[in-house]
């Protein structure tokens, strides 16, 4: 009978050992191995990116034509970007230079595709046009086209040097400058440049301009261009309209720039003298 006691003692013991050894276990914080695994193995939400869109940089009129001071990269919502293009990307808003705006923005607005109009859409060179202008293209090199600092929509005069080939002008009257068109717009600057990429082969000089005219003054370009060399001189900003015909003061000469050609040709007195010799015979010395 004792040892029956004792049997069923020592199986309570054991019992409420195990026990104690397993609730210990199960409250005690796992190894520090475990819980970097578990860590490892846990996806952590990531925060949703911010989309990034192309955003009018200022008040802007229906037919502007884009230039890069025009167009702003901003975060917006999700539901504010839907629809407007894409400002993520190196060159993303240098590809909006040069379109031109259908209809009038805000400051801030969200540019959407149906926005603009890009150069390379059909009709977009009769849509930029004025009612009742023409579009005259000019070829145009690093110095003349002013560096590749002219953007479609800037203002310029078109400036025509020539050098007179007449024998009898005096040197200060043989080279002339005369301003053909005055506060001319820009209406494109190749196709490439235009869409803000440069051409292929890393070289972004221009290689033509095209400015909006009236058919008279079309005229004048193609007679200027068979008489000389054309450059084009960057407007104020401010100036956002008016007649491109020429207001230059009339025509500047090589006198006028230098005053080493300020007076006519010098006047030169050649003497003669014949003397005779023998039979009829006379040589004449200039001095």
């Amino acid at each position: 009978m004792v040892l029956r006691v004792t049997f069923f003692v020592l199986m309570a013991l054991g019992l409420v050992g195990f026990a104690t050894v397993a609730w210990v276990t199960l409250r005690s914080p796992p190894p520090v191995q475990v819980v970097a695994a578990i860590q490892a193995v846990t996806p952590v939400a990531a925060a949703a990116p911010v989309p990034k869109v192309a955003v009018a940089g200022r008040a802007l009129a229906a037919g502007t034509l884009l230039r890069p001071e025009d167009i702003e990269g901003k975060a917006v919502d999700a539901d504010v970007a839907k629809g407007a293009i894409s400002a993520d990307g190196r060159d993303a808003l240098r590809l909006l230079a040069g379109s031109m705006v259908r209809r009038a923005m805000a400051a801030g607005q969200p540019i959407r595709a149906d926005d603009v109009m890009k150069p390379t859409d059909h009709g977009f060179m009769a849509a930029a046009l004025h009612p009742g202008k023409r579009a005259v293209t000019i070829g145009v090199d690093a110095s003349s086209g002013v560096a590749g600092l002219v953007w479609p929509g800037d203002r310029v005069d078109l400036i025509l040097t020539q050098t007179l080939t007449d024998p009898a002008l005096p040197p200060g009257s043989r080279v002339a400058a005369d301003t053909i068109l005055s506060n001319a717009r820009v209406i494109a600057i190749d196709q490439q440049l235009m869409q803000g990429a440069a051409p292929a082969g890393g070289d972004s000089q221009a290689r033509t301009v095209t400015l909006e005219v009236t058919g008279d003054q079309a005229q004048r370009v193609s007679v200027a261009m068979r008489l000389g060399r054309l450059s084009l001189s960057v407007r104020a900003s401010d100036v956002s309209s008016g007649d491109p015909s020429a207001d230059g003061g009339g025509s500047v000469y090589a006198r006028d720039v230098s005053s080493a050609l300020g007076g006519d040709a010098p006047v030169v007195t050649v003497k003669l003298i014949r003397v005779y010799q023998g039979a009829g015979e006379a040589k004449e010395y200039k001095y």
